[in-house]
Formats: C-alpha cells, sequence, structure tokens
C-alpha cells in the first residue's frame, strides 16, 4: 500500500506540473482515468474541458512557475499544496485534492486558491 501511496504522489505532481507547464494533453494522456470528475467552479468537466482551460492558461499566462511544497497520500486521495508565481510577481497558495481509481489513474479533482497576502497578523508564511 505505501508503495501505491507514493507512487500517487509522484504522479499528481508529474500531473499538475505537466499540465501547468503547458502540456495539458500530455497529462491527460498520462494520469487521468475513463473519466474526469471536475469540482473547480471554473473548469468545466472531463478531459477535454481540462485541456482546454489549461491551454487557455498557458497561452495567457507565460512564464508562470510552480513549486510543489508537500504531497500527503492517504488510501485514494492525493492532496498538493503549492506556491505559484504568476507574471507580474502575482503568487497565489494553492491546495489540490486529486482521488485515483484503482488502476492508479486520476479521477477527480478539488481546489481552492488564495492570493499570498503580503502582511498576516500571525506572522506565519502561507508554507
Amino acid at each position: 500500500m505505501q508503495h501505491a501511496l507514493e507512487t500517487n504522489k509522484r504522479n499528481a505532481i508529474d500531473f499538475y506540473r505537466t499540465a501547468y507547464l503547458g502540456n495539458p494533453s500530455e497529462a491527460v494522456e498520462q494520469y487521468v482515468g475513463d473519466e474526469y470528475i471536475q469540482h473547480n467552479p471554473l473548469v468545466g468537466d472531463g478531459k477535454q474541458a481540462f485541456i482546454d482551460y489549461f491551454t487557455e492558461m498557458a497561452e495567457q499566462y507565460h512564464n508562470k512557475q510552480i513549486e510543489f511544497v508537500r504531497a500527503v497520500a492517504e488510501g485514494d486521495m492525493v492532496a498538493l499544496h503549492t506556491h505559484q508565481t504568476w507574471p507580474g510577481n502575482e503568487e497565489y497558495v494553492t491546495m489540490d485534492f486529486f482521488r485515483f481509481d484503482d488502476n492508479g489513474r486520476i479521477v477527480e479533482h478539488w481546489d481552492s486558491i488564495q492570493s499570498v497576502p503580503k502582511e498576516t497578523k500571525n506572522g506565519n508564511p502561507m508554507y
């Protein structure tokens, strides 16, 4: 079971990196199962909607960067905590959750994103 958890973490990171850096078709081909259920309200359901969204992002936002801060796996789920830097040095913290099928393929996704604040009341970083 531990091997599957580590493989799922690595595959979630590789999937996200591949899509985010401009090759969503390859990401879907390599890592997504027969279905792809999307919970982000800005992205349609299914594989093609995912490809269309990330293709448009790549065209509109060149030179974006992503750092994978941590990955946590439990059962059929992987959670990723990332730091994204977009053009104009806009920084975001994201948390993505991926559900894997029995074949180790991604079949469902949830996420949350917020701007990294300049200041916090507690002085703690977002990471």
